[in-house]
């Protein structure tokens, strides 16, 4: 349900209104995009912040697959155990995980080192319908 809250337009100031309207819808579709996740993660991690479910539909997995890699620290290189006990932690199927990692370009892998890469290298989901 949406909160309706009432403004004083002065007349005086429509010009600059009118103007700060124009350049709203970035933050019109940030807030739309935050809410989406949130929304997303609030569905899939029970109140232990645990994941209930892998995502079938793409946008929502990658959601969740960069709110768990957030909790990674960057350019730290992880052995693959380490990544595995830290999968553990939100899901049991980590091998699904670990290699989603991988295929949407949140982590690289070498040697079986793992490397959270930059966020511009992964998939975005605000880019998908």
């Amino acid at each position: 349900m949406q909160e309706y809250t009432e403004t004083y337009t002065n007349p005086d100031n429509e010009q600059a209104n009118s103007d700060s309207k124009q350049s709203n819808p970035d933050s019109k579709q940030a807030e739309k995009q935050r809410k989406l996740r949130d929304s997303v993660v609030r569905n899939f991690l029970d109140k232990e912040g645990r994941l209930t479910s892998i995502p079938a539909q793409l946008k929502k997995k990658l959601i969740i697959l960069e709110h768990l890699a957030e909790k990674l620290e960057p350019e730290r290189v992880y052995e693959e155990a380490e990544i595995n006990a830290f999968i553990r932690l939100y899901h049991e199927d980590y091998a699904t995980i670990r290699r989603e990692f991988i295929v949407q370009g949140f982590m690289a892998r070498e040697n079986e080192r793992y490397i959270r890469t930059p966020r511009t290298a992964a998939r975005r989901w605000e880019e998908l319908s």
